[in-house]
């Protein structure tokens, strides 16, 4: 693990300050990294690796901190966190840098952001990368309200429900802002459509661990869409697939593949 986390730069967006590291090599293809729900840059991309990886690979590697995570923003009104929005955000990153067109990996909820962002300024994605998340993008990812629930609740002691105090636990550990992260959590998983999918026409890698019980099936994902394929992280869960070797390769191989074609 790489725990030396890069410095950050600030820039406003829709009335949010978000703040993003720009890192990797600066004449290098560039690939936009989308965090999942209550992590941030630092912890789903710094820390397992990944910044290291692709900057190794020759990648300029940006990443964001989603409204409402990490050093960005952290409104507490659900209104702000739907995923149009925050796809936007990403959006206006790459039009502030000067970026026109990117590789994008989003893990979990940053790569149901990463699908927008592909669906609403397709000329700003080269190819995307979707970990952590299979066809529950479209068929939905359980009942998340005791997520909502456990995060407001007085201590992790009082959170009964299994999933609830994962991402309880998950949140005190990154000393997350709760209540902006449960005003998140209402309103960020608006579904796609089969249909949805089938308009995303760039290349589409999805991995998901085999041990993944919120994800749902990459190989039904993959089938929407006309250029995707699916890749099994062999052995991995939710919280542990996203620094894992076999799918690091596995985007490694992709990104070279979608460079070559």
């Amino acid at each position: 693990m790489d725990l030396n986390p890069p410095p950050f730069s600030r820039f406003v967006h829709d009335g949010m300050e978000i703040a993003f590291f720009d890192e990797g090599d600066p004449s290098g293809d560039p690939i936009l990294l989308v965090h999942g729900f209550a992590s941030s840059a630092n912890v789903n991309w710094v820390y397992p690796g990944w910044l290291k990886t692709l900057g190794d690979a020759g990648y300029r590697v940006i990443a964001l901190d989603n409204r409402g995570h990490g050093k960005s923003s952290k409104p507490h009104d659900p209104s702000l966190y739907h995923p149009q929005q925050m796809a936007g955000d990403a959006a206006a990153l790459l039009l502030h840098l000067g970026i026109g067109e990117a590789h994008v990996m989003g893990y979990s909820m940053g790569a149901r952001i990463s699908a927008f962002l592909a669906l609403e300024h397709p000329d700003r994605v080269r190819s995307l990368i979707f970990g952590g998340l299979g066809i529950g993008m479209v068929s939905g990812v359980g009942d998340w309200d005791p997520i909502a629930d456990a995060l407001l609740a007085p201590s992790l002691e009082s959170v009964t429900h299994p999933r609830g105090r994962m991402f309880r636990a998950f949140a005190d550990q990154t000393k997350s802002d709760r209540q902006a992260l449960a005003a998140c959590i209402s309103t960020s998983r608006d579904l796609l459509s089969p249909e949805d999918m089938a308009r995303i026409e760039v290349p589409v890698l999805i991995g998901v661990g085999t041990k993944d019980e919120i994800a749902g099936s990459a190989q039904e994902l993959a089938a929407l869409m006309p250029r995707a394929k699916a890749l099994d992280i062999p052995g991995r869960d939710h919280m542990l697939a996203v620094g894992d070797r076999v799918f690091k390769k596995a985007v490694l191989e992709f990104l070279g593949e979608v460079g070559r074609a």
